[in-house]
């Protein structure tokens, strides 16, 4: 809406979600404020700032930076270090509140990078140390803000307050992480590297070793010893769920104890099917009576004009049997005698049924002329 020119629009939208749809959320409500002081509505903005510090998040520190840095770019500096002034005291007030070191450093940094008062931030952090509790910001703080300080260094301060932070005490009302801590020890051995002597160098360095180095080691070693558990936990469940199974695998082969396999069985060589020789095919032996049938082809000249004479049924024929190795000889009757003649027909054991086409079929050789 704003890019195509409807404010009108967008500043409804605005007012819309910080009245009624997300009135509750501090983010809408400095969004509002960055967006009303884009377009020159400066008491607007200071009114979304101000209705975050005192109703919607009492003491966020992302409110104070950010107004503050607008009442510094509008050339407002001592209302900007007000800002920081008063969110300070309201969190003094609170115990053992979290934002307050968070607080102090912010408001040094302010201090030293935008106005150059260096005397200044170093007091508001001296003032931070007296009032809040250690923390790692604060001295990363401390740390860097006397890095860019002109000689001589508070060497002897800096290690005093690193090793209350680092060294933790029974009485500690806060104790920092052991990552937190080994990562401020190597910055200020850093820090020493630079601007320290031989003694104090030595100095960090043994009681880095002595808290950092050995507890690393021994904590290596207990994750060793865990992991190391873990491993044989893993085995024995593994092994557990396996030995049934392998038990039962292997109750046919007892250690020291001969195979007892049937007799015979692994002298036996292996064999194939031999190949036979094809085997004669054996016919049917009605084929063997239907050759009989062809003895009338002895008659085929005498009966040449005669009445077609039809053979006498044959035999049913057997199934598939053995075929008859020779053909019986013609027998030529004489001319006169030929109709009176019957063929000849091998005795043959008694045949199976055959279907009556099988004697058609006969008939049509006896009769054809």
């Amino acid at each position: 809406m704003e890019a195509s020119g409807s404010m009108d629009l967008a500043d409804n939208a605005i007012v819309r979600a910080t009245q009624v749809f997300v009135k509750r959320q501090p983010e809408i409500h400095l969004f509002a404020a960055r967006f009303r002081e884009q377009h020159d509505d400066i008491p607007g903005a200071r009114a979304a700032y101000q209705l975050v510090h005192s109703e919607i998040s009492p003491g966020l520190l992302e409110a104070t930076i950010k107004h503050a840095n607008m009442e510094q770019r509008l050339g407002n500096h001592d209302d900007a270090c007000s800002l920081y002034e008063q969110a300070i005291a309201i969190e003094k007030a609170k115990e053992q509140s979290q934002t307050l070191p968070l607080l102090f450093a912010q408001y040094a940094r302010f201090l030293y990078l935008v106005s150059g008062k260096g005397d200044k931030a170093k007091e508001v952090l001296d003032q931070a140390v007296e009032n809040a509790h250690l923390s790692k910001p604060l001295l990363e703080a401390i740390i860097h803000l006397e890095s860019i300080q002109p000689q001589p260094k508070r060497i002897e301060y800096l290690d005093s307050l690193i090793e209350k932070f680092i060294v933790p005490t029974i009485d500690a009302s806060f104790t920092a992480s052991m990552d937190e801590r080994e990562e401020l020890s190597s910055i200020y051995m850093e820090f020493l590297d630079l601007f320290g002597d031989a003694k104090s160098i030595k100095k960090a360095d043994d009681r880095h070793a002595k808290l950092f180095l050995q507890n690393r080691t021994s904590l290596l070693e207990s994750k060793k010893r865990r992991s190391d558990d873990y491993l044989v936990s893993d085995k024995a469940k593994l092994a557990k769920a396996v030995t049934p199974v392998t038990a039962s695998a292997m109750a046919p082969y007892p250690v020291g104890v001969q195979n007892q396999w049937p007799a015979g069985y692994g002298i036996q060589p292996q064999s194939w099917p031999q190949t036979t020789q094809a085997q004669v095919q054996q016919w049917n032996p009605a084929y063997g009576q239907q050759a009989a049938a062809y003895n009338a082809y002895g008659t085929y000249g005498s009966n040449y004009g005669a009445a077609a004479q039809v053979p006498p049924a044959l035999p049913q024929a057997a199934p598939y049997g053995a075929y008859p190795s020779t053909y019986p000889a013609p027998n030529y009757g004489q001319p006169g005698v030929a109709a009176t003649l019957t063929p000849s027909v091998p005795q043959q054991p008694s045949p199976a049924p055959v279907p009556p086409a099988a004697a058609a079929t006969t008939a049509y050789y006896g009769s054809y002329y």
